[in-house]
């Protein structure tokens, strides 16, 4: 098991390193946007005066270097800057806003995972069936869709005229859980059926794949059941694409929420970011840009980590 270490420590490594060329990335695509920024924030009616001292607090006048390694010193030290809109810390901003945007995907995880499993081991059974015909263009038609497109279409059915389910998700701070359930489920419904597509197809292609492998020609001559092959055998052994597919599927629900937060009015990151990127909040804005690059990158590490660990021949290797 020691080269399971060895290959988790290699992939923090690498992580780091992603982190550290997203956020120069992240710093100079901010700092390259035109206009300046203290005069956006003061106005066009504030005297120069103001925005050299505005200038001056924010450190706006310093080489570009020396902001970004300030900036990377406060991220060290936990620190991701203050709000120019309302002088507010970065991180407690994000913390709030960060619960919100984890509840939603896991929300639409708990839709979403069970879901594909079922779909995709139910169209790898009935293989070129009707049930699997339908399964798959659904499945692309829903990838075809944008998620904008998916949410104002459940809006029409679900919230419109006589609807039951509210179209905007703006909650006040501690709902309940019934409350939440109620309000996010048009959000997650819509989260659900973007990512099930992938997840399903992948599942579906991986089961078939070792269906014309010996140990399952050997299951059926013992005359177990089709679902029961499926299940006991062939599932166990599609696990590593399967959990690949997931864990970037639901790197997708943390970081791709931005327009269905927009959409449906979710108190999140990505309505953080959008507000932020229209009140010209650049420290807000960087800061959620990092939050979403380390949750991809910690995902992408978990996907490598359990696909090798549902592989005995990588756990036990000689």
């Amino acid at each position: 098991m020691s080269h399971i270490w060895i290959m988790i420590a290699k992939r923090l490594g690498l992580g780091v390193v992603t982190l550290f060329v997203v956020s120069l990335i992240i710093f100079l695509g901010t700092e390259l946007l035109p206009g300046d920024f203290a005069q956006e924030i003061l106005g066009q009616a504030a005297t120069p005066e103001t925005v050299a001292a505005l200038r001056e607090r924010l450190g706006l006048n310093d080489p570009m270097h020396i902001r970004y390694i300030n900036w990377l010193t406060d991220i060290a030290r936990g620190e991701l800057g203050v709000s120019l809109a309302n002088g507010q810390s970065v991180s407690d901003l994000i913390g709030r806003r960060l619960g919100n945007t984890l509840l939603l995907a896991l929300y639409a995880a708990a839709i979403a995972v069970p879901l594909s499993l079922m779909l995709g081991i139910l169209a790898a059974l009935f293989r070129n069936s009707f049930f699997d015909r339908f399964a798959n263009a659904s499945a692309l038609t829903s990838i075809s869709f944008p998620e904008f497109f998916v949410a104002y279409i459940l809006i029409f059915f679900l919230a419109g005229a006589g609807g039951v389910f509210p179209s905007i998700s703006n909650f006040r701070t501690d709902p309940s859980f019934d409350e939440f359930l109620y309000r996010a489920f048009l959000p997650a419904l819509t989260l659900t059926l973007v990512v099930t597509a992938h997840m399903m197809r992948m599942t579906r292609a991986a089961i078939i794949n070792l269906l014309a492998s010996p140990y399952i020609e050997m299951a059926r001559l013992k005359g177990m059941s089709p679902m029961r092959i499926i299940v006991k055998h062939a599932l166990p052994n599609a696990l590593a694409p399967i959990i690949n597919v997931i864990a970037l599927n639901l790197a997708y629900l943390i970081t791709g929420v931005v327009v269905v937060e927009v959409v449906f009015v979710y108190p999140g990151l990505g309505q953080l970011m959008v507000d932020s990127v229209a009140a010209r909040d650049m420290p807000v804005v960087q800061g959620v840009a990092l939050v979403f690059a380390a949750a991809y990158v910690l995902l992408n590490l978990t996907a490598d980590v359990l696909a090798t660990l549902s592989n005995p021949r990588l756990v036990h290797r000689r």
